[in-house]
């Protein structure tokens, strides 16, 4: 846990956000929680992110019993406006940050990543310029925290294992076969959350998509502290080999279900990865699952965060190198999983209508690799993501989706567009086996959306791509393609998704 300030002010009270709801945040004093209907009015979200976020808040109001000033009103500034004794965590968004600066409060610096933004600043300005890599990043954060280290070499002489981490799903399962993992009971402050809901949508207040029950996130420390001891019992072992692949009859796989918790401010990662770490030292679990989990928690989802800080503001809504314009289409808008025929995005759809949630496979090579593809709107997506999803935040979004997904940025985030055609799709899970498409079939009626999507693609984005040194082969294939022509224009006439 990050140290905390000298308490001696007494007269200050500290607001804390949605995003800062566990002991990381906590340095003893008086709180400052604030339930804004108007946050959850702004888009179109998820029901359970919306009951996720305010369980939350209202669970840390009780924790906190007479520590806490809890207000449940319209805006901030019904509350917050005119006060001098306020002090904040640096929140997770630009919007938040202008706000608790133009309002006066004391500023701390934030918390709830393994690196500092001071200590992410010098790294970056000791590259010389030169790319901002997450394998690089990654392995100095290791270095500085000792985290799978022996001395100065890396647990098992490798910095990565993702090679062992690829591995299809099993054949013929309709599921890993591992435990169920834990899952969170409902109280009375969930019955009052979903009443809320059902009566601010009734009113108009808010536009609500999704399903919101039973509750399946954790949303106070101790909760985040059992699905983690779930995740390190019962699936953690299994997490590396099956990291990317899919089965119909197992939505959560051996993931760990922990970023909604870890962006709720319930955990802290260093302590996480200490947690998994000691796994593997004690013999318990093997190096490839953990040293992945270890690359997501403290590599990607810190690198993701200081990127959001160091790209600015304006790296969102800025950056469109492909010209994608399209807009989403209701299928997505209102998660209408139902009207969807390719099996993959179909069921991909159905898990986020359904969960608010997707492992990262189904988010960047199903969702993002459609959208990718057919050239939806980045900004528009990006949106959605945050909207839709229950650990979408303002500062996760951009770099997977603007930069990684969708390569909107060019080339800042990723070297390469991420796209496939159907036969990734096929090794990596059992959707194909129960779709009306082939994979293997780019022209006529069984032809794969994805398949042929990713040749009409390539089409599109040639003038765009060609130059790009990592892209040489498949642009070489896409010119000997004998049946371009007829490709590309079945897939600008197909209807529907």
């Amino acid at each position: 846990m990050t140290p905390g300030p000298s308490r001696a002010d007494d007269d200050r009270v500290r607001w804390i956000f949605g995003g800062q709801l566990g002991s990381p945040f906590d340095d003893g004093g008086r709180m400052l929680l604030i339930e804004a209907r108007s946050v959850f009015g702004r888009r179109p979200m998820h029901r359970a992110k919306a009951h996720l976020y305010l369980s939350g808040i209202r669970h840390r109001a009780a924790e906190l019993g007479d520590r806490v000033e809890f207000h449940q009103v319209e805006k901030y500034s019904d509350v917050v406006e005119g006060r001098t004794d306020l002090e904040v965590i640096d929140p997770t968004s630009y919007r938040a940050r202008r706000y608790v600066r133009r309002i006066g409060a004391r500023i701390l610096p934030s918390r709830g990543f393994v690196t500092s933004e001071a200590d992410f600043a010098l790294w970056a300005a000791s590259r010389g310029g030169k790319r901002l890599l997450l394998e690089d990043f990654y392995r100095t954060v290791r270095q500085r925290t000792g985290i799978l280290m022996q001395g100065e070499t890396p647990a098992g002489g490798q910095w990565n294992y993702d090679i062992d981490n690829r591995q299809s799903p099993p054949k013929g399962a309709v599921s890993l076969g591992l435990p169920d993992p834990w899952w969170p009971e409902e109280d009375e402050i969930d019955a009052s959350v979903r009443q809320d809901l059902d009566r601010w949508q009734a009113d108009g207040l808010v536009e609500l998509v999704g399903q919101d029950a039973p509750r399946r996130f954790a949303v106070t420390e101790r909760e985040a502290n059992l699905a983690l001891d779930s995740f390190i019992e019962t699936r953690l072992n299994d997490f590396g080999p099956f990291e990317d692949a899919t089965l119909t009859g197992d939505w959560t796989m051996a993931h760990s279900l922990l970023s909604a918790p870890l962006n709720l401010g319930l955990l802290d990662p260093l302590e996480v990865v200490s947690r998994v770490e000691a796994e593997y030292d004690a013999g318990r679990a093997p190096l490839s699952s953990v040293e992945g989990f270890v690359r997501q928690v403290m590599g990607w989802r810190d690198y993701v965060w200081h990127l959001y800080w160091h790209l600015g503001e304006e790296y969102t809504d800025s950056h469109n190198a492909l010209g994608a314009t399209a807009p989403l289409p209701d299928e997505f808008r209102t998660l209408d999983s139902a009207a969807i025929s390719a099996n993959c995005l179909s069921h991909s759809i159905d898990g986020v209508k359904n969960h608010g949630w997707a492992h990262h496979i189904q988010r960047l090579m199903i969702i993002g690799n459609w959208a990718l593809q057919r050239g939806y709107d980045p900004v528009a997506l990006n949106n959605w993501f945050i909207d839709m999803f229950v650990d979408g935040t303002p500062w996760v979004m951009p770099a997977n989706v603007i930069g990684m997904s969708q390569h909107a940025d060019g080339g800042i985030v990723a070297t390469k567009p991420y796209s496939s055609g159907g036969a990734y799709i096929n090794t990596m899970t059992d959707y194909c086996g129960g779709c009306r498409y082939n994979p293997k079939v780019r022209l006529g009626p069984d032809a794969c959306p994805f398949t042929a999507g990713y040749w009409a693609f390539l089409d599109r984005t040639e003038p765009v791509l060609a130059s790009n040194f990592r892209m040489k082969q498949p642009m070489a294939g896409l010119r000997r393609l004998s049946d371009r022509g007829a490709v590309v224009a079945q897939e600008r006439e197909r209807e529907g998704l």
